[in-house]
């Protein structure tokens, strides 16, 4: 699949904006602050939901506007797709595919791109927060019904920590058991069958990211990743106890994860009251990434994280490629030549050969290799200024 057209209306900088595209490689260029990131973000949204950006889609929406619409043409072998969403500021948002209303979360049906952006270094060296996120937006471009789960999971965490709160204020701790027995209950499926979701995840993940890496970094290093259970662990910190929490690349299904959940709760049962506070689960969960045998937080440098963040999103391309009905997912690239070598930017133009699009944004195409050089269309101040192949 590839996007054949582009339209934007209130989108960041963008009053009015229309974009062709081709398959191959487009790049998108332009000074710094002129709106082409904008472009790409709108199109990773179609297929996330989200921004690598900003946490709300508010701050997507043209300064003094009430929506925005993002509106791509999709083209795979003979069939085209319209597929378009409005961001709100007041009340739901809204999509539609051809023209006909569809629910926002079903997008990622029809749509499939991987993004990587500089702000995905945080994925390697930042908060466990931040690679679930990168695991959990995967799932649901794989599988769009992970999201109603997931937003099971997060409802039923909340009225839990907010039933383990009042009983820690009011001191009827007893009294609140079976009321938060009910509530283990719930918490256990919907956690289990995310643990479960991401455990097979990362079992496909770990042979394509350490091809991804060996083939970025030009090197023989060994890159690889393991899951951080929070059910397994015996300590009730964020970070718990690595050896004891570790899957090891293992898969665990819903069915050990659901028993696993149920020991932990009730160890933590007092730690929990005591805190107010749920200790378990995929909320406390983290992807352990490893470089030669070491934790790559911590230990890679600058340029061996980029690498590995790099590597995480081809995988993550492979992957969604795989298993796809539609064909490869657009492979988005913002600003990411000018922080690698020329070495570095052969290797990736090679990596990423294959794709049937690749979007690339850059202040200075110079910084692109030549054989991802295809159509350039200049941005200056929210405008297309000029187009060529």
């Amino acid at each position: 699949m590839y996007v054949a057209h582009l339209a934007l209306t209130d989108f960041r900088n963008y009053e009015s904006v229309e974009v062709a595209m081709v398959r191959g490689a487009n790049v998108f260029v332009g000074s710094n602050g002129q709106g082409k990131t904008n472009l790409v973000e709108a199109l990773g949204y179609l297929s996330t939901l989200g921004s690598h950006r900003v946490s709300t889609d508010h701050a997507m929406i043209r300064q003094g506007q009430d929506s925005a619409i993002v509106r791509a043409r999709l083209e795979h072998d003979d069939r085209q797709i319209l597929a378009e969403v409005q961001l709100n500021r007041t009340g739901a948002n809204r999509a539609q595919v051809n023209r006909s209303p569809i629910k926002t979360r079903e997008l990622p049906r029809y749509f499939s791109s991987v993004l990587f952006a500089p702000e995905d270094l945080a994925i390697v060296r930042g908060e466990p927060s931040g690679r679930r996120r990168f695991m959990d937006e995967l799932l649901v471009q794989r599988a769009p019904r992970m999201s109603a789960v997931m937003s099971d999971f997060d409802r039923v965490l909340k009225q839990r920590n907010t039933l383990l709160k009042s009983a820690r204020a009011s001191g009827l701790r007893d009294n609140a058991l079976s009321t938060l027995e009910i509530w283990d209950e719930r918490l256990i499926s919907f956690g289990s069958e995310i643990i479960e979701a991401r455990s097979n995840l990362i079992a496909e993940l770990l042979p394509e990211v350490a091809r991804a890496y060996s083939a970025i970094a030009g090197a023989e290093h060994e890159a690889s990743l393991t899951s951080f259970l929070s059910i397994l662990s015996n300590n009730a910190d964020d970070s718990g106890d690595f050896e004891d929490a570790a899957t090891r690349g293992g898969r665990i299904t819903a069915a050990d994860a659901t028993e696993n959940y149920k020991i932990s709760l009730a160890r933590l049962r007092r730690a929990e009251l005591d805190r107010g506070l749920t200790l378990a689960g995929p909320h406390r969960d983290d992807l352990v990434l490893t470089l030669n045998g070491l934790p790559a937080r911590g230990y890679a440098s600058h340029g061996e994280s980029w690498s590995f963040a790099l590597s995480l999103k081809l995988a993550a391309a492979e992957v969604l490629r795989r298993e796809s009905a539609t064909g490869d997912p657009v492979l988005i690239l913002d600003d990411v030549f000018a922080e690698l070598d020329q070495a570095r930017r052969a290797r990736l133009a090679n990596a990423v050969h294959g794709f049937e699009q690749v979007l690339i944004t850059a202040a200075v195409l110079e910084d692109v290799p030549e054989e991802l050089a295809g159509h350039t269309v200049r941005i200056k101040a929210g405008r297309v200024v000029e187009e060529e192949s």
